[in-house]
């Protein structure tokens, strides 16, 4: 009969349990997902994201009729808004990629949770706002021919990119900091 036999295999080094550690060792943080502040997708994210934002926000600056519209305006500030943000964080994760510093501190992730939360937030409803004020010049009130209707669809669209790019790093922040 052929059976396998459990072997043993002696360990050279015993681990030590004399509580060098004291009697609350330190936790051993696993190490920073692909996405999180100082890694080179957060910079990847923080850039697509101020791209899109600076896309949205030049684009609808280039029409001369957005000032007419209020969700026009709330897109052009929003994204302003995001442009600037994402900006600011992106230096900001050069600078900890280039001197090999962690982001990781607890104040540090519970301010890029709340800036990604309320940017986010706002360009995710200036992108709704603008994407219902598009569809009601286009298909109901068929003014297209008056207005920007491509110039104001590209620039929504922009903005909805914009929020699906800010939304992982939101979501990363707010799960680092929740797991503390």
């Amino acid at each position: 009969m052929n059976v396998s036999h459990g072997s043993i295999h002696p360990v050279d080094d015993v681990p030590t349990t004399d509580g060098a550690a004291g009697p609350n060792p330190p936790r051993v943080r696993m190490k920073d997902l692909p996405g999180m502040p100082g890694t080179p997708a957060g910079l990847a994210l923080r850039l697509s994201q101020f791209l899109f934002s600076a896309a949205a926000l030049a684009i609808m600056a280039t029409t001369s009729d957005f000032p007419s519209v209020t969700a026009f305006c709330y897109l052009v500030a929003a994204t302003g808004l995001q442009t600037l943000w994402s900006f600011s964080l992106a230096i900001a994760d050069v600078y900890a990629l280039l001197v090999g510093r962690s982001l990781q501190s607890h104040k540090v992730v519970c301010l890029f949770t709340l800036g990604d939360g309320m940017t986010s937030t706002l360009t995710f409803a200036a992108a709704c706002a603008s994407a219902g004020i598009t569809v009601l010049i286009d298909n109901d009130l068929d003014s297209c021919a008056r207005n920007h209707c491509a110039q104001f669809e590209t620039a929504t669209a922009m903005a909805f990119i914009t929020w699906f790019t800010a939304l992982p790093s939101f979501l990363l922040n707010f799960w680092s900091l929740a797991s503390r």
